[in-house]
């Protein structure tokens, strides 16, 4: 009897340690669920849709990685209530799942928004049999058009390789970064650059791509006074910071693509990607969240101020899937401030929100599926 006795004591003891540790981590991540306001506000102008044409000439396709409708309402508590997504009044949902699976990873999300086919987590521009499926970037390469990527992750990440490479899994970077010589896109800028030269198989990509014609940046301040010709800026040897580190990078890069890409004369399509709004929801962090998407936001009013001036253009924001499973629980507009909870440190199968803006834009209201996107863009492209 006393054995027992001693054999529960024991027991009870550690369940009530790991109970107390299980707590402490509780405690310790109590400051990452709450967002006290920020003096950084900024102020979003209003963008009327005057498209007098329902077939536009640009598209520009903007992807908050991990951005569900509670990362899009605690940016706009962050910022007193207003965003520039407010000035979208064409808005649908989208439906997330892959191939697969009920929740989706970034690159099968990212290859059924490129390609338009649902395929299995990790699957990089190929369907369900690996076999390659031509994006909507590479068509509009063969239509002459101008094309380029922009993303504050690597370029060779999951959401920016599913429009211009062909691979069966998304960890093969410098595969991966092989396929950016096989596409003539004008313009990338991201992260990745060991990627291109810190190689297994002993390639120097930079120097492939500078024969091609492409003047390579890391450089920031080079890159944002660039205005001719290709440019492959690769910033980071592989991802960015986050924006308190980056600063404007997203904004910068974004303007950079949009000063070449709008020298083409038969239009062109460009991807901006806000990486790490997924990277905040899988910490439970909404400072993270929050900052990040206030960046992506910030983006956004670049695109829409270029957009409002050529009115050929067609701005549509989304999401591949949405992560943390956030929800705010408390909140306060006047001041910013937060608290929030995570159901989860990875992804939801949540749907997530489309927004159109420009010609077209009335095509992308209601519920679709993820893989209805690249398609609606390519019959108004004419591709």
């Amino acid at each position: 009897m006393k054995k027992i006795l001693f054999i529960l004591s024991v027991s009870l003891i550690n369940l009530m340690t790991i109970e107390a540790q299980d707590y402490a981590k509780v405690i310790a991540k109590d400051s990452l669920k709450q967002y006290n306001g920020s003096k950084n506000f900024y102020e979003v102008k209003s963008y009327n849709d005057q498209s007098t044409t329902q077939k536009p000439t640009n598209v520009i396709f903007m992807i908050g990685d991990g951005m569900g409708v509670a990362q899009i309402y605690a940016g706009m508590t962050a910022n007193k209530g207003h965003l520039f997504l407010n000035n979208f009044k064409h808005i649908g949902f989208s439906l997330t799942y892959s191939s697969e699976d009920y929740i989706t990873d970034s690159a099968a999300g990212g290859t059924a928004m490129a390609c338009g086919v649902k395929t299995y987590n990790a699957a990089i521009g190929v369907d369900n049999d690996k076999k390659p499926v031509k994006t909507i970037l590479e068509k509009a390469v063969e239509k002459k058009m101008g094309t380029g990527l922009v993303s504050t992750s690597a370029i060779t990440h999951a959401t920016p390789a599913a429009f211009i490479a062909h691979q069966p899994h998304r960890n093969m970077y410098e595969d991966i970064a092989a396929d950016f010589l096989e596409t003539d896109i004008d313009v990338f800028i991201g992260g990745g650059y060991d990627h291109f030269t810190k190689r297994k198989d002993g390639r120097n990509l930079v120097s492939e791509l500078e024969k091609k014609g492409y003047i390579v940046l890391q450089d920031m301040h080079s890159i944002e006074h660039f205005n001719s010709g290709k440019l492959a800026g690769l910033t980071a040897p592989e991802h960015n910071e986050r924006v308190s580190v980056r600063k404007d990078m997203l904004q910068t890069s974004t303007q950079t693509a949009l000063n070449l890409l709008s020298q083409k004369k038969k239009g062109f399509f460009l991807m901006v990607e806000g990486s790490q709004i997924d990277w905040g929801g899988h910490a439970n962090d909404i400072t993270y969240i929050v900052e990040e998407m206030l960046d992506f936001d910030k983006a956004i009013g670049v695109v829409l101020e270029f957009a409002a001036n050529n009115k050929n253009t067609l701005v549509i924001v989304t999401a591949d899937h949405e992560t943390g499973g956030l929800t705010l629980n408390k909140g306060n507009m006047a001041d910013g401030s937060m608290i929030a909870e995570f159901t989860t440190g990875s992804h939801t199968g949540v749907m997530v929100p489309v927004f159109a803006f420009g010609p077209g834009a009335n095509q992308f209201t209601g519920v679709m599926e993820n893989t209805d996107i690249p398609k609606k863009i390519e019959k108004l492209l004419g591709l």
